[in-house]
């Protein structure tokens, strides 16, 4: 799990980088929750999401915004974090030319950043959005949500009620093939405490029955 520094736009991003052996192995970017209330890409969820990806043949990146830990700048009220995204996700694919697939990962905050790029590369194919402030931030920006994907949330989440979350998801399913799942974690806070490993069974399962079965078909040679 190295640490790297990407040139970002307003200097380095600090990141941890996993890469897969394989040639053409998918690659995975993982935000993190908001810099301002205690979110760094050592969050628990974060940390767990990253070896969820490594774990099934993905290289993985996550990493710092700006004004976090050792990556440069100032909290931007989420514009400069998605310029820090999409410098992180330049990062990867350069690093990664033969990559097949691109998947992206947000926690809170970072989930409200991850489906900003979402719309705009075309490449991500998949996503998981923790706890997506749905209630907090402008999610109108996805019409249509271009990827399939999970949102998943915490039953007793007092930041985020699941009934936004769940409002979100039945607007995005309206959209022709796009399947978003929906989940909920009984008796999870926002943060997950005491909860990370109901919550990441829920993605674990998720992941081996999208990416699962794609992963043979490129293993297989088709």
């Amino acid at each position: 799990m190295p640490e790297i520094n990407i040139n970002g736009p307003t200097g380095r991003i600090e990141s941890r980088y996993h890469h897969d052996p394989s040639g053409n192995s998918p690659i995975a970017l993982i935000l993190h929750p908001h810099p301002q209330f205690g979110g760094t890409m050592n969050n628990p969820v974060v940390y767990n999401l990253y070896h969820s990806f490594v774990d099934r043949g993905f290289s993985v990146l996550r990493f710092n915004f700006r004004g976090v830990g050792k990556s440069q700048g100032l909290f931007d009220n989420g514009q400069g974090e998605l310029a820090d995204a999409a410098a992180a996700l330049d990062w990867m694919q350069g690093h990664n030319p033969e990559a097949k697939t691109c998947w992206i990962a947000g926690v809170s905050f970072g989930a409200w950043i991850s489906m900003q790029l979402l719309m705009r590369r075309p490449e991500i194919e998949g996503f998981i959005s923790v706890a997506p402030p749905a209630n907090l931030y402008d999610f109108s920006f996805l019409a249509p949500c271009p990827s399939s994907g999970l949102m998943v949330g915490g039953g007793k989440d007092r930041v985020v009620p699941t009934e936004a979350v769940a409002d979100l998801v039945k607007k995005l399913k309206t959209q022709n093939d796009i399947l978003i799942t929906n989940e909920v974690i009984p008796d999870a806070n926002h943060f997950f405490e005491d909860k990370v490993d109901e919550l990441m069974e829920v993605i674990d399962d998720y992941m081996d029955n999208t990416h699962g079965s794609a992963r043979q078909r490129m293993i297989g040679g088709f």
